[in-house]
């Protein structure tokens, strides 16, 4: 049933036009498909991502989407250059060299705010 499907992130945003801007900007996505009050991304792995128009943006104040890369420092480099900055948790077992997190045996991971203050991470952990 379910453990056949694929799975979409949906992102809050409550301007879309300052969204779009972020993730063509920062992010360096392009929208692949738009309709009213919905952006629609592909990644290069072939995962799509949507972001809608809603009040509730950057309410959740967890994770929402992840972004799964080979390796997370180069990315934070980058995006950091972008003029990005990354959040940091209090999470156990975790050995924080900058603002990459190592988590034993897992990988490495970063999280970032977007601009509609959605939580975001970057990982590797599916190479650990």
């Amino acid at each position: 049933m379910l453990q056949d499907s694929k799975v979409v992130a949906n992102i809050p945003a409550a301007d879309l036009d300052r969204a779009r801007r972020f993730y063509a900007d920062t992010l360096g996505f392009e929208p692949v498909e738009e309709t009213q009050g919905w952006l629609v991304y592909r990644t290069g792995g072939g995962t799509d991502f949507h972001l809608y128009q809603t009040e509730y943006a950057g309410k959740a104040g967890h994770t929402i989407a992840q972004f799964h890369v080979d390796d997370v420092r180069p990315v934070v480099e980058e995006l950091k250059a972008k003029g990005l900055s990354f959040e940091h948790y209090d999470l156990p077992g975790t050995e924080w060299e900058g603002d990459v997190a190592g988590m034993a045996g897992m990988g490495h991971a970063a999280w970032f705010k977007d601009s509609e203050d959605n939580i975001l991470c970057i990982d590797d952990m599916r190479n650990a």
